[in-house]
């Protein structure tokens, strides 16, 4: 999915729309992030992620090619970089609240696989006494990358 803009005008109307589109997305995730919802993030993150994508291929061809909006006018080039420097300032709010999710996520799943580990009996070692560990279906792996 791309912009089909007719002129600079045209395209700076449809940019703005977007900017402002995925921003009110962005602030509506942060604050799920922030209430402790990260479940409810994810029914809506398909949407989220194709506007993602639309806008990071809108940025990049406007940065290659900023003649596609030097015709517009002024005041709606001014109102999509006011749209823009708001759309930063969510996007650094919304990094830092999936960030923090993302830590206490793994600290919950750690002290899951911490606490099943020191549950489970350990092998009795080598010799006529010793004792297989039962088998235990509760395996977890940790993976210290995301």
């Amino acid at each position: 999915m791309t912009l089909a803009a007719d002129n600079a005008a045209d395209r700076v109307e449809q940019l703005i729309a977007l900017t402002e589109r995925l921003t009110a997305r962005l602030e509506a995730e942060t604050r799920l992030f922030e209430a402790r919802r990260p479940q409810d993030v994810a029914r809506n993150s398909g949407d989220t992620l194709e506007l993602a994508n639309l806008y990071r291929r809108e940025a990049a061809q406007l940065r290659a090619n900023p003649s596609l909006i030097a015709g517009g006018p002024l005041n709606r080039r001014q109102k999509l970089i006011a749209a823009t420097t708001a759309f930063e300032a969510v996007l650094a709010r919304h990094g830092r609240s999936v960030k923090a999710a993302k830590i206490v996520t793994e600290g919950v799943v750690r002290a899951i696989a911490e606490e099943v580990a020191s549950q489970r009996m350990p092998a009795a070692g080598y010799g006529p006494r010793a004792k297989a560990r039962p088998n235990d279906a509760s395996a977890i792996t940790l993976n210290r990358r995301a």
